[in-house]
């Protein structure tokens, strides 16, 4: 970075380049749950 340069301050919205729904916590949570009942089913098969 040259001297005369000032840094650039974004904002974490910025950074990112958009929103982060919440949507992604859902879907894990989701994805758990089946996993966890597969398993059940074909220790129990």
């Amino acid at each position: 970075m040259a001297e005369n340069e000032e840094p650039i301050h974004r904002t974490t919205e910025q950074a990112r380049a958009g929103a982060t729904p919440h949507m992604t916590r859902y879907v894990l949570g989701f994805g758990l749950v089946l996993v966890v009942l597969a398993f059940a089913v074909i220790l129990y098969v």
